[in-house]
Order: structure tokens, then C-alpha cells, then sequence
């Protein structure tokens, strides 16, 4: 092993360590490993910074922006409106179409903006059904991911690995060369949900009324200021309840007039104050800071009340690492938090400095006036149904040619899917499908960061050799075993990879170690590659592997054990299926 080889390797167990940790967001962690790789020398600048221009990174920009058109013009809104009809007739019918549908759009459009828009549907087709929504919202996760490996542009995995394979001159992989394969893995694995997985799932996530599912009863109440209060005449950041006692006014309410808690209002005797904190602490002590509690309607209940709206963070939230005090959340936003569900815990109070990561669940007041603005952020998924965006219904059908066009110039190899794609995404914006600054907010800019900068961690293992010396390793560990035995322990590595880690990361990994793997046995190395693209597009057992399963973590009160539970069956099926399946289908 010389000095480079050891350099590289011991970049790579950093890194693959980092991105375990979740300590730094995994775009950060590829960009120092990018730096040190250009600062070190193990790798020329012009070869590094190679990947930023792969055609992996066009084709999966240019995917967001279709697939926002998509959701923008309401086309996939006018889908899932005809979807909620059929399970006011047909609960059962529904829940079954809404998966198969899910699965469907997934093989076509980003998956993350199809479960984004599915999971207030989800929602419905529950209380239709008369099923808890934690009954579904995980199999809707699976669905996409399963839609996601039947075709090339289902996932952005699969676009990675045809980057990894043009990078090194291997053919292109075609539109539908995934769907033999993924079609086989979408029919049993949606069997399996049918069957066995929502049988697997508790009822744990409450339906009905957000403020019952965040028991906000209990912590927000009214309270009068008496003429005894030390606060009449302060400011409001200034009143000792609000510094002694911790509690949070949301509304002031002055004569009938309902006026916003600005730090800097002045109270009065007689304000009336919407606020939350722990009940029985403010009922012992509300007789020495002179406040009322008021258990009796008010006459300002007939003024229309506040929204109460529940939200999901994103994956690409720019909200994700902070808390809600240092994101400044309500002058950003416009919104009061009320409630955090933070992974398995339920924050009722004193959350304002717990780092917010995706997947948390936020009840969130806001001014009606002021839910549109809100809805047009990037940062959140609505699980309340509510329209997102106001649909644009006769662009929906022009959106919806163009991504047939993409899809069958792509398909037919007439020009590459990369070119294919960045016209599809011009169109969209050139014929009014979306404005400008919708096309670029649509785009996961990390994501690409991450992808361009981890292409450069490939090209640095095959300069300084350090695949070649994995590989050869790799291969006297399996001796003479043969190319099945190394490619079903190939998916096995991936698939538990992807389960801790970014899956882009993973496939960017695996798929240059899969060429030197098959290079190595002197075979075609497009078997690997499908092995790596399928493994790393199936993160069934953890709620950190996939986007989709980080989605619906918060929404749907899941604890960890359950993704194992419905999960590890279905990744050691697929393991089973690749193993037997993927030589047939692909020839050493």
C-alpha cells in the first residue's frame, strides 16, 4: 500500500464516519473532503472539480425543476383530487390505488415532491377508511421509493450511477433498462405492504384535529391582567411572568381588537392574554403576578381565529441544524410555534433551543392573511390539507406533455438524457409552467453540492489506485466463490450503507468501486452497477436512509423499531431477488 492509497483511504473512512454521525450536514462533509483531497494533491483541480459539470448533476437539476412544474400547474393536484372522490366511495379501493399511484408517478417524477403532495391526501384516505394514519404514511414512503428503480430519472441514485458509469466509458444506462427488475420489486413489495406491512404498523398517530394530537389543551389558556399585575404599563418582554414563569403570549386581545404580541407592546389592565405555559404552575401562581385565569368563552371568540397549520421540515429545509430561536421563526415566517415533535418526543414547551432536524413536526398559528406567503415556502411540507400553491390549470396539461416529451426523447436515445431534461426544465419555465424563481427554489442546491463534490472523492480513489486495492482485497476475501457471490455481497454492503448514510453518497462509493470490482473478475461491470443503483434506492429500515422515510417520521409518530420491523423483511427479500435475478437479467 503506498502513501496516496493510505491518504485516500483513510479520507474515506473519515468521511464515511461523518456522514454516520449526522454532525455535519452531508454537503459540508463532501466539500471538506473535496478540499483536502485538491489541497493534499492526491488529486489534480481540473479532475477534481470534474464532477460539478458530470451529467449526473444536470439531469437531477433539471428533474426538480419538472417536477415542480408538475406540482406547480396542479397536475398532479388534479391526480389526487380524483383520488379523494374514490375514497368517499371506496375506502379500501382508495388506499390500494393511492399506493399503486404513488409507485407510479415515482418512476417519473421526483419522489419527495410526490409524497410531499400525497401525505395530506394520506391523511384523508385514513379517516375515510377509519385508519390510523401511521397505517400508511410509511407504506406511501416505500411506494416511491419502489416507483423510484424502475426507470433511470425515477431517482436521483440511479442518475448518479449512469454518471459514475459515462465517467469511466462504460454505455449509458437506458430510460427503462431498470423497469424489468423494478417492476418485479414494486409488485411483491407492494404486495408484502398490503399483506404484511400495514399489519406490522401501530396505530399511534391520533387523526382528527392537530390540537388534539398535540394535546395543546393542557399548555395554552387565557389569562386577564388584574389591576394587581406588575406588567400593566411595561413592555411585554418586560413583564415578569413572561421572564419568571417562562410563558409565551400569542395573542393580546384589547377591547374586542386582537393585536400581535410584539415584544414592545405595552400592556394594560383589563388586556386579555392568549397564553401558553404549564397549566397547573400558572393556576398555582397566577394570584401573585396578578393575572386571571379565564375559563369562560370570550366575546372575541367570534372574531375568526388564527390557522392552526401542521408542518414538516424538509429535507433541504434551510431551517435544518437551527433552532427556533436562533431562525428568528416568527419574524421570518409570520407563524407562532406551538408544538415541536422532535423525532419520538413531544415539546410542548421550552423547545425554542432544540436543533431542529428534518422530519420534525411543528403545529404552527398563523394569520390567515398571512398563509399564503407561508405556503410558498420551500422549507416546509403541509400536512394539513391545504393547496400549496393556487394550480394553474391550463398549464397543467401543457406540463404534463412536457414530461411525456422528456421521457420518450430519453427513452427512444435520440439525445442524452442529461440534454433532454435541461430543455424539458426551459420549457417549463419559457411556456409560463413556472416563474424563474420558482424553477430555481425547486432545485435541491446541496444535493448537487454533495453529488459534484463526492464524483471527486471517486476520481481521487481511482488515480491513487486506492479501488484497484480495495477491490483486490475485496476479492481474496470471496476467493473463488465467483461473480454472484461478490455481487450479492455487493448489494448487501450498499444496502447497509445506505441505511446509515446518504444514498447519493453511497452510490456515488459504491458505483466506482463496482466498475474496479468487476474489472477485477474480468466481467461486465453493468451487473454491479444496477446491484449498486437498486441497493441504494432501498433504505427500507431506518428513517435516516431515504428523504421519503425522514418525511413522514414526524408526521406519522413512528419510532425507530417500526422501520426495522416493516422494513428489514423487505430489504432481505430484495437482497434475495438482486442475488437471483440481476445475472439473468444482465450477463457477466
Amino acid at each position: 500500500m503506498t502513501l496516496e492509497i493510505a491518504l485516500t483511504l483513510g479520507l474515506l473512512v473519515a468521511a464515511i464516519t461523518l456522514f454516520v454521525s449526522n454532525r455535519f450536514p452531508p454537503e459540508v462533509v463532501a466539500l471538506i473532503l473535496l478540499a483536502t483531497l485538491l489541497v493534499s494533491g492526491l488529486i489534480p483541480v481540473e479532475r477534481g472539480l470534474r464532477g460539478f459539470s458530470n451529467d449526473a448533476v444536470i439531469t437531477i437539476a433539471a428533474m426538480f425543476v419538472l417536477s415542480e412544474g408538475l406540482q406547480r400547474t396542479g397536475f398532479i393536484g388534479w391526480i389526487a383530487r380524483g383520488l379523494e372522490k374514490l375514497a368517499r366511495r371506496a375506502a379500501w379501493l382508495a388506499v390500494g390505488t393511492l399506493l399503486v399511484l404513488t409507485a407510479f408517478l415515482s418512476a417519473f417524477v421526483n419522489n419527495t415532491a410526490v409524497v410531499a403532495l400525497f401525505i395530506p391526501l394520506t391523511l384523508t384516505v385514513s379517516e375515510t377508511a377509519r385508519l390510523s394514519p401511521s397505517r400508511l404514511l410509511l407504506p406511501l414512503s416505500y411506494a416511491s421509493m419502489l416507483g423510484g428503480v424502475c426507470t433511470l430519472i425515477g431517482t436521483s441514485t440511479n442518475l448518479i450511477v449512469n454518471g459514475v458509469a459515462q465517467e469511466r466509458g462504460i454505455a449509458p444506462l437506458g430510460m427503462f433498462e431498470f423497469a424489468p427488475l423494478g417492476l418485479i420489486f414494486t409488485g411483491l413489495g407492494l404486495a408484502y405492504l398490503f399483506a404484511v406491512g400495514m399489519r406490522l404498523l401501530p396505530d399511534r398517530r391520533p387523526a382528527a384535529d392537530p390540537a388534539d394530537a398535540y394535546r395543546l389543551s393542557a399548555y395554552i389558556t387565557e389569562v386577564e391582567l388584574t389591576e394587581k399585575s406588575g406588567a400593566v404599563g411595561k413592555r411585554l418582554m418586560d413583564a415578569d411572568f413572561v421572564k419568571e414563569l417562562g410563558v409565551e403570549v400569542l395573542d393580546i386581545w384589547r377591547n374586542d381588537v386582537r393585536l400581535l404580541p410584539l415584544p414592545d407592546r405595552i400592556l394594560q389592565e383589563g388586556d386579555i392574554l392568549r397564553v401558553r405555559c404549564n397549566l397547573q404552575r400558572l393556576q398555582q401562581l397566577q394570584g401573585a403576578y396578578g393575572l386571571k385565569l379565564i375559563t369562560d368563552a370570550q366575546a372575541h371568540a367570534e372574531t375568526e381565529p388564527p390557522l392552526l397549520v401542521e408542518l414538516v421540515l424538509t429535507p433541504n429545509s434551510s431551517l435544518v441544524g437551527e433552532t427556533l430561536r436562533s431562525s428568528r421563526f416568527r419574524n421570518r415566517f409570520g407563524a407562532t410555534v406551538l408544538a415541536l415533535r422532535h423525532r419520538q418526543e413531544m415539546a410542548l414547551e421550552q423547545f425554542a433551543d432544540t436543533p431542529l432536524q428534518a422530519g420534525d413536526a411543528i403545529l404552527v398559528q398563523v394569520e390567515r392573511e398571512r398563509l399564503p406567503e407561508l405556503l410558498r415556502m420551500p422549507d416546509f411540507l403541509f400536512v394539513s390539507q391545504t393547496e400549496a400553491t393556487r394550480p394553474r390549470p391550463l398549464k397543467a396539461l401543457l406540463a404534463g406533455l412536457i414530461m411525456v416529451g422528456v421521457v420518450t426523447v430519453a427513452s427512444m436515445g435520440w439525445y442524452p438524457t442529461s440534454v433532454t431534461a435541461l430543455v424539458g426544465a426551459l420549457l417549463m419555465t419559457l411556456t409560463g409552467c413556472l416563474k424563474p424563481d420558482e424553477a430555481v427554489q425547486s432545485i435541491d442546491w446541496r444535493l448537487l453540492i454533495m453529488l459534484g463534490a463526492m464524483l471527486g472523492l471517486g476520481a481521487a480513489m481511482e488515480t491513487t489506485g486506492a479501488a484497484r486495492w480495495l477491490t483486490t482485497n475485496f476479492i481474496g476475501a470471496l476467493g473463488a466463490l465467483g461473480p454472484i457471490v461478490a455481487l450479492s455481497g455487493f448489494y448487501l454492503l450498499t444496502s447497509l450503507l445506505t441505511e446509515m448514510m446518504s444514498n447519493n453518497a453511497t452510490a456515488v462509493l459504491m458505483a466506482a468501486l463496482a466498475i474496479e470490482v468487476a474489472a477485477a473478475l474480468g466481467v461486465d461491470a453493468r451487473p454491479f452497477l444496477f446491484a449498486v443503483a437498486y441497493a441504494a434506492s432501498a433504505s427500507f429500515m431506518t428513517p435516516i436512509g431515504y428523504q421519503t422515510n425522514t418525511m413522514v417520521f414526524g408526521v406519522g409518530q413512528y419510532q425507530f423499531s417500526d422501520f426495522v420491523r416493516v422494513g428489514a423483511p423487505l430489504n432481505i427479500l430484495f437482497w434475495i431477488l438482486a442475488t437471483l435475478l440481476i445475472p439473468r437479467f444482465w450477463g457477466f
